[in-house]
């Protein structure tokens, strides 16, 4: 009798190895984002709100005059078109990131940037933790006066190398750029986009309450230097962490691990990032420059210093490329991301989506409308995160409803420039700070992971201030 062949069965399901959960990329991220907006256009019935020309002629809405209008839903063709629209639209934005790792690049080839980095981590090096509160501080006072937090993007490239040396990796690089210039940003001093706008149009004494926002900036800073300290000691604690980012950092090409002899024209050439850095400050701050002349401003900086340092035109060119290349990804990100605002632009969703959200901060008791406040302009964030954007859009809606409620104009102020400020760091839509996580190397997920528990932080010491200052009744109005 002939034996029967055993029958193959199918793997039982235990000894099956079972699939560990990808984070999607934040290409599809930023495309379902999209694509939910587009839907939502056949829900939300569009709307608008009358314009008026604003301080500096820039249109702002009228709160009192709001109809709906015939809608205008995202098509096939609309949707295939938002992210293209959505390049062309942050196209100023592009162009400045192409030109900052286009201009960091030039740098990291006169052997500038390895130099610096050569001497700070020798002057931090018996006392390392030193350098997170020396650069936090800079970062976030200087993001305070000038309101740039897009800054972030200028200081990564430095700071990984620097970090790495110095025993960190590059989620440290990435916090210390981002919770530094995002803290600077929320506590604003005199950033002219949002504080100075806002009290132009709530008309109030520019920069006026500095002194109260100076403790608030205070207290953040204070708690991100805890919690950069922190993460510290956990690297010091589980070195594996370190040496991952080490080989993934090298093999990005961050920095090489050779010496660099410095010449008395890469001297000079130092001396005049410096000069050209704090003229940027000055440009900013005096004439606000935008993203267009900041761009034109970074193509400046490489090629002078490239010049002074000794490198030749074909040299200067190449280096040019390295960086566009090092940066695409976030110069991408910052365009797809764009093409959510495009795509609530079209369908005119916008101003409902406000209308909708007004009503429902005038709801809430008016001891917590501040909160509500807060509340709102974080999620508003999501659609429009764009600061000075967003200030003519919802402030002529808070500042009478701050009126009506019975808390100060300078409260309602306070709460958008908080709530704009926290959701910077944590929303994709948020096109710098995507750039800047890209050119870091580290994943949405990752970072979300890592940020969320300062975020529950700084949004508990908003709320705190935000109630004091109701409270007491900070104005002068």
């Amino acid at each position: 009798m002939r034996a029967e062949a055993p029958i193959a069965r199918p793997e039982s399901k235990q000894h099956q190895p079972k699939r560990k959960f990808a984070f999607p990329h934040i290409y599809v991220i930023l495309l379902i984002f999209v694509a939910g907006m587009s839907l939502a256009s056949y829900i939300i019935p569009a709307g608008k709100y009358e314009r008026v020309e604003g301080p500096m002629g820039r249109m702002m809405i009228n709160p009192e005059v709001f109809t709906f209008i015939e809608s205008t839903p995202i098509g096939l063709m609309d949707f295939l078109k938002a992210i293209p629209q959505g390049m062309v639209s942050a196209s100023s934005v592009v162009f400045f990131t192409f030109m900052i790792g286009g201009a960091f690049m030039v740098l990291k080839d006169t052997g500038i940037i390895h130099f610096g980095v050569d001497r700070l981590t020798k002057r931090f090096s018996t006392n390392k933790v030193l350098i997170i509160p020396v650069l936090l501080v800079t970062f976030s006072v200087i993001t305070a006066f000038i309101g740039t937090p897009e800054l972030a993007l200028v200081y990564v490239p430095i700071l990984i190398p620097l970090m790495i040396k110095l025993g960190y990796d590059k989620m440290m690089a990435a916090g210390v750029a981002l919770i530094a210039t995002t803290g600077g940003f929320l506590s604003a001093l005199t950033n002219p986009g949002t504080v100075g706008l806002s009290h132009q149009i709530a008309e109030l004494p520019v920069y006026s309450g500095a002194g109260y926002r100076f403790l608030l900036l205070m207290a953040i800073i204070l708690s991100g230097v805890v919690f950069l300290l922190l993460y510290a000691k956990k690297l010091e604690k589980n070195p594996q962490l370190v040496k991952q980012s080490l080989k993934e950092t090298a093999s990005k090409h961050f920095f090489e691990e050779k010496s660099y002899e410095i010449t008395t024209r890469q001297k000079i050439a130092g001396l005049v990032v410096i000069i050209m850095f704090f003229g940027m400050i000055y440009g900013v701050l005096t004439y606000q420059w935008d993203f267009v002349t900041l761009a034109g401003y970074f193509l400046a900086v490489g090629i002078v210093v490239g010049i002074v340092a000794g490198l030749s035109g074909n040299q200067i060119s190449e280096s040019f490329n390295k960086g566009f290349r090092d940066v695409l990804l976030g110069a991408m990100i910052i365009g797809v991301a764009r093409g959510v605002a495009v795509v609530m632009e079209e369908s005119q969703i916008i101003d409902t989506i406000i209308y909708g959200l007004s009503h429902v901060v005038s709801s809430l008791p008016s001891s917590i409308t501040v909160l509500g406040m807060l509340a709102t302009q974080g999620l508003f964030n999501f659609f429009v995160p764009s600061g000075s954007g967003q200030a003519l859009i919802t402030m002529p809606i808070m500042i009478p409803l701050a009126d009506i409620v019975g808390t100060t104009r300078q409260t309602a102020i306070l709460a958008f420039q908080i709530g704009d400020g926290l959701s910077n760091i944590i929303f994709p839509t948020s096109g710098y700070f995507m750039a800047t996580i890209a050119a870091a190397g580290i994943s949405y997920a990752k970072w979300a992971k890592f940020i969320y528990p300062l975020l529950i932080v700084w949004f508990l010491i908003g709320c705190v201030f935000l109630l004091i200052a109701h409270a007491i009744s900070w104005g002068p109005f």
